[in-house]
């Protein structure tokens, strides 16, 4: 029977990094800024001051260490605190679209088949440069791709959900393979005037090919089961959209995009302990029975390929689904260097320490994030 098997992953990581150190000189450089010019505010009770942030609040929340963005020297300007990130002509390739096809050549380089035999490309990730065209059809064109592409959001679990999607279209018989991208330009949604978030996410840009079990040849990776979940929260937000201008009173200007340290809600905001509490437990459950339903033993996975958005979450999940302390091999963390990259976490942990796998051998890639949205992809290792 005809199932899906991911063939090939591929990778783009921005040049520029950006260690805590760094980004804690210039949040405690604005936040004095800030505190001497609303001075008279906070001392009358009506403001209240911005508190420092540390490397080591920074790290023990988080396990994050450095992250990646495509423009370092706008994020740490006290002055900015914002990616400077110039608009581009309409004849030129968008930014979200060059990084995805950076990464998409990667992954078909390392398939080793023409793009000919792609049917099918999706761009799914928490954030779209624009509301239409969409950008996967724009994907689809540089790569000289046939066939029929669209964008999809499911923020944190875009890319299992994208998988989840392949593997359907594939099962249908609709394609033989499809082409499935996620380009995060996180910095651009952050609030870096935010202490308690201005350190989490970073940018990069990840391409995974599933193909048809008919026609994938040896190597690659059987896609064992896909399972998805969401459930309504506001604990993770970001309210910035075409509506901002229509909802203004009249009269009132609209910035196109929101001004540096204005208009927070339109930028990433959550409500990170509660979060944690409801989270950990859906997805470790999620998990369980998934396996449960999949004839597998949760304790004999190899390796869990989770969402990276905080060490503490990912700790807590393993020990949960495994029942024992996970070792750094079957649990992996790639926050040191990547922070959180949205829906691209899970893929740029499966990608680079997919190795040591027998055939047979089973893992688990797994997001979770904004909705609340899960998904859980098995895979087996294949000969």
């Amino acid at each position: 029977m005809t199932h899906a098997v991911i063939a090939a992953t591929g990778l783009f990581t921005p040049e520029q990094s950006v260690s805590n150190a760094e980004l804690v000189a210039a949040y405690n450089a604005w936040a004095e800024r800030w505190n001497a010019d609303n001075a008279a505010a906070i001392a009358a009770g009506e403001l209240e001051a911005k508190t420092p942030s540390s490397v080591e609040f920074i790290e023990k929340a988080s396990g994050i260490k450095s992250r990646f963005v495509l423009d370092k020297a706008g994020v740490i300007d006290p002055a900015r605190m914002v990616p400077n990130i110039p608009e581009r002509s309409n004849d030129e390739l968008s930014v979200l679209a060059e990084m995805a096809v950076k990464a998409a050549r990667d992954a078909i380089a390392a398939w080793g088949k023409p793009v000919s035999e792609i049917g099918a490309v999706l761009c799914a990730a928490s954030n779209m440069q624009r509301p239409y065209p969409a950008m996967a059809i724009e994907v689809q064109q540089a790569l000289g791709i046939e066939g029929f592409a669209f964008d999809m959001n499911v923020a944190c679990s875009s890319a299992t959900f994208g998988i989840k999607t392949a593997a359907d279209f594939i099962a249908g018989g609709s394609v033989k393979a499809v082409l499935m991208v996620n380009p995060e330009v996180c910095s651009a949604h952050l609030n870096f005037t935010d202490r308690d978030s201005h350190f989490i996410f970073g940018d990069v840009a990840t391409a995974v090919i599933v193909e048809s079990s008919d026609t994938a040849g040896p190597g690659g990776w059987d896609v064992l089961g896909t399972r998805l979940k969401t459930v309504f929260s506001n604990n993770i937000r970001n309210n910035f959209g075409f509506l901002n201008k229509a909802g203004r009173a009249t009269g009132v200007p609209a910035p196109v995009s929101p001004e540096p340290g204005q208009q927070d809600d339109k930028m990433f905001v959550q409500q990170g302990r509660k979060v944690f509490r409801d989270v950990v437990p859906m997805v470790s459950d999620m998990i369980v029975d998934h396996a449960a339903e999949l004839g597998l033993e949760p304790q004999n996975l190899k390796r869990l390929w989770l969402h990276q958005a905080n060490v503490n979450m990912n700790q807590l999940i393993g020990r949960k689904v495994l029942g024992r302390e996970p070792t750094d091999e079957e649990n992996v963390i790639i926050l040191d260097d990547y922070a959180n990259t949205s829906s691209a976490g899970s893929i740029i942990a499966f990608h680079l320490h997919n190795d040591g796998f027998a055939a047979g051998e089973v893992g688990l890639i797994c997001s979770f994030g904004a909705g609340y949205s899960a998904g859980t992809v098995f895979v087996r290792k294949r000969s």
